[in-house]
């Protein structure tokens, strides 16, 4: 079990439970007491829980953290996604990130590089992403203005649309709800759907970061086509057609 993994079913613990014993989780996930006491002062640090006397309490941050950041399906795909996106990424360069599991995976792998003196430039949407990065030196941290959307963390409507407006990327990652050849990328939240067009729209280059499960399906709401996507970067259990598919529309794929 990874790092994040651990972290992800310790906040589902404490959030089940409130409260948790340093031994109640080691034995739950079969790792040391060290190695839960780190990870509890690691989240504590985030400020995701509270650390106690032999253990830690929900903080509320976590207690209310939305579904699909408290259970993400696929943890170790979107990881092995993040590190392969950040991989892509040049020191220096000024990247957009919109809300999700697989970008919040890619933030993680791209604060966690060693680029002395070159400071990383984050714009993001996602109120839980910028939380978690602005506790790092190494990155600048840009969020538009908006309305926070619960079910996501994201920031969205006409005042993110207009903070977005003035500003140029290097770089979008894009988290999808779906990617499909015909209708390019989709979300489906009309809302966030508007914001993640203008990241893209504001970017010189595009990556989607989407696990195979999102591939070949299409959403509500349109984000942009696939003129504009130059890189996806999934799993490997990624359709071998489906690959191919995006190849021919000119989509550099990389499975990670």
């Amino acid at each position: 079990m990874s790092k994040y993994e651990r972290w992800n079913a310790l906040l589902e613990l404490l959030a089940a439970h409130g409260r948790l014993a340093v031994e109640q989780a080691a034995e739950l996930l079969e790792v040391s007491v060290a190695t839960i006491r780190r990870d509890l002062d690691q989240l504590a640090a985030q400020q995701v829980v509270t650390r106690t006397r032999g253990g830690a309490v929900a903080h509320r941050v976590s207690y209310d953290l939305p579904l699909r950041y408290k259970a993400a399906r696929h943890t170790g795909a979107k990881q092995r996604i993040g590190a392969a996106v950040a991989a892509l990424v040049a020191p220096g360069e000024v990247v957009g990130l919109n809300g999700g599991t697989t970008t919040t995976e890619v933030a993680r792998a791209l604060s966690a590089r060693p680029t002395p003196g070159r400071v990383l430039t984050i714009v993001t949407n996602a109120l839980n992403i910028a939380n978690e990065l602005t506790v790092r030196p190494q990155v600048r941290v840009v969020v538009p203005a908006g309305v926070a959307r619960p079910q996501s963390y994201e920031l969205i409507g006409p005042l993110a649309d207009r903070s977005l407006a003035g500003l140029s990327l290097d770089v979008t990652v894009l988290g999808v709800d779906a990617l499909d050849v015909v209708h390019g990328a989709t979300g489906h939240h009309e809302g966030e759907a508007g914001v993640n067009r203008l990241l893209a729209e504001r970017a010189r280059r595009v990556v989607v970061a989407a696990d195979s499960s999102k591939l070949g399906r299409r959403a509500f709401a349109r984000i942009c086509g696939l003129e504009l996507v130059g890189t996806l970067v999934t799993d490997s259990a990624v359709d071998p057609g489906l690959a191919a598919a995006f190849a021919d529309a000119g989509v550099r794929v990389i499975p990670a």
